[in-house]
């Protein structure tokens, strides 16, 4: 099973400027999920599409026989154009069994969890119970609409939060799928999807400048009590 991972990086941010090439945590953003992904031996290739191909070079990152950068098609440049139209371009244009997508902005994302992943999506797969799989926050908390309505709980007859029934937030860590699966629903998620719930602080995405610095705290808490390796 040849497995590819697409991993796409812009050099402009709206919200936190240049973040993908910021220091975070000792190295610079795109290096955490990029370093993850190299050690994990499942992946046979790293596609890195982008507009920033001489910023990563600034960077020390060159192709080699793990990593192709492919530079981004102006038709797909932009702060506003779909992902789904990147990976669109990737899959049309690298072979592959499994696609694995994932961002820059997920650092602490582990190599435990992809492996896990990649293994219970092939899993399904190989029994036809999947073409996809994303990655997802476990939530049992109290909701209301905006006219504070009640979604998923009584007021009226309180229970613990830990037995409402469990929701699920897609949190944009990890997608797996085939092509096949891609072009069923012209997304990453395809039409018999699977989840796999990961840790909370794996799911920081950083995406605006408090996120930047709550990450580059979890990070701290992470390395004093010996759960980043």
């Amino acid at each position: 099973m040849r497995v590819v991972a697409l991993l796409p990086m812009k050099a402009n941010s709206e919200r936190v400027k240049g973040k993908n090439f910021r220091e975070f945590g000792g190295k610079p953003l795109f290096r955490w999920m990029l370093d993850t992904l190299l050690s994990v031996s499942e992946i046979d290739l790293i596609v890195i599409n982008t507009d920033a191909r001489n910023m990563l070079a600034q960077n020390g990152l060159l192709e080699n026989d793990r990593i192709l950068i492919r530079d981004r098609n102006a038709k797909i440049c932009g702060d506003m154009v779909s992902m789904n139209l990147v990976i669109k371009d990737d899959i049309e244009n690298i072979e592959a069994d499994t696609y694995l997508m994932t961002h820059t902005t997920n650092p602490l994302l582990s190599r435990q969890s992809i492996v896990a992943a990649i293994e219970k999506f092939h899993a399904a797969a190989k029994v036809g119970a999947a073409d996809s799989l994303f990655t997802v926050n476990k939530v049992q908390e109290r909701f209301y609409d905006c006219n504070v309505k009640p979604i998923n709980h009584d007021p009226n007859n309180l229970i613990r939060t830990q037995d409402l029934e469990p929701w699920y937030q897609e949190n944009s860590n990890l997608y797996l799928f085939t092509k096949e699966g891609f072009f069923k629903t012209q997304a990453r998620i395809g039409v018999s999807p699977i989840m796999l719930e990961t840790a909370p602080y794996e799911s920081t995405d950083i995406d605006t400048p408090d996120d930047w610095d709550l990450g580059e705290v979890i990070v701290e808490y992470c390395r004093k009590n010996g759960i980043l390796v």
